[in-house]
This record gives C-alpha cells, structure tokens and sequence, in this order.
C-alpha cells in the first residue's frame, strides 16, 4: 500500500473527492461518490427536466386530471400535439411509432386527443385534442410559468435569463438539430 505522502496530487485529489468528510450535501444525501460540481451535461439537463415532469404531472393530477402519467408527457410536450402526425410525434419524443400509438390510444381513451384523416393528405392521421386535452394543454402551460417565476425566483431575475437565453442558443444550435436525425420546430 503507497502512504498519503507518496500519493500524487491527482491520486490525492481523487482520493479526496471520494471521502465522505469531503463530499457535497447533495452527494452525502443520495450515496454517490459524485460530486455535484462533477456531474456532466447529460445530468444537469436530465434531472431538472424529470424535476419539471413530476412537477406537470403532480399539478395536473392535484388540478384534477388525475389519469394523467409522465409517458403522457412524451405526447403532451411542446409544441404539443395538436395537427399533427403520429409519426412527428414519435420522432420528437425519441419513442417508436408503437410505443407513440400506445400512448395516443390511452389519451384517446381518457378523452385529451382524438385521432381523424388529415385533409388532403390521403390515408395520414393526425392528432386532435378535445376540450379537455386543450384544457390540460392549458393548465400545463399555467404550471410551467408557475415553474419559472420560482426559478427567477431562486436563482435571480438576471441568472434565470441568462439559463434561459443559453438554453435557446443550444435549442437553435445543430448540437440539438442534428442528434439521432431529428428535427425540431422553433414555432
């Protein structure tokens, strides 16, 4: 076993990081030797985004559209579903074209969307919300600003403008139109 002293400063660093006197409250909490400061993109957009998810879900279920579930939110996601194709939508979502009728079956069964030809477009389908989906597509709209002032809220009004201006410039960037083929619209 090599001493302490004869460690080299990156043996030594790693070896700090990973001690449970030096690790962040964050990583104390939930057991990962990862130190919040260390977490790589993919983390810092996945887990806010789930966080925003629940938070959609839990206010849509508590504002009475209790049948609602976070795979509903694959087809409930901006720009929403409305006019549009069952296959665009499995393509925004990443999801197969089975799994996307899946869940446009059980929301038409709920009664958010229905299904009819698209005019002048031959045996295409497209989405159609009904009074409630537009209702939901409404209040999840009311939750996502509600979501936004707390953040302006907690991180400033300046610091929660520059997060949002940096995440257009990633939106509108080819980082994000280029990934797995798919396109997005900046309607």
């Amino acid at each position: 076993m090599v001493s302490e002293k004869h460690r080299g400063p990156q043996a030594r660093m790693r070896a700090a990081r990973h001690s449970p006197a030096s690790a962040s409250p964050s990583s104390r909490l939930t057991g990962s030797p990862v130190e919040t400061r260390d977490m790589r993109i993919g983390a810092l957009l996945r887990v806010p985004a789930q966080a925003i998810q629940r938070r959609i879900i839990e206010g849509m279920n508590a504002a009475g559209f209790e049948d609602l579930r976070m795979p509903h939110m694959a087809v409930l996601q901006y720009p929403g579903p409305d006019r549009v194709r069952p296959g665009i939508l499995a393509e925004r979502a990443g999801v197969s074209k089975q799994a996307m009728n899946q869940l446009l079956r059980s929301l038409e069964g709920l009664g958010y969307i229905v299904r009819s030809d698209a005019p002048d477009e031959g045996r295409a389908r497209v989405i159609r919300l009904t009074k409630r989906g537009r209702a939901a597509y409404s209040r999840i709209y009311d939750i996502l600003l509600d979501i936004e002032r707390e953040w302006s809220a907690e991180l400033g009004a300046e610091r929660f403008a520059q997060l949002k201006e940096l995440l257009f410039r990633v939106w509108e960037s080819p980082l994000t139109r280029q990934q797995a083929g798919m396109a997005h619209e900046t309607e």
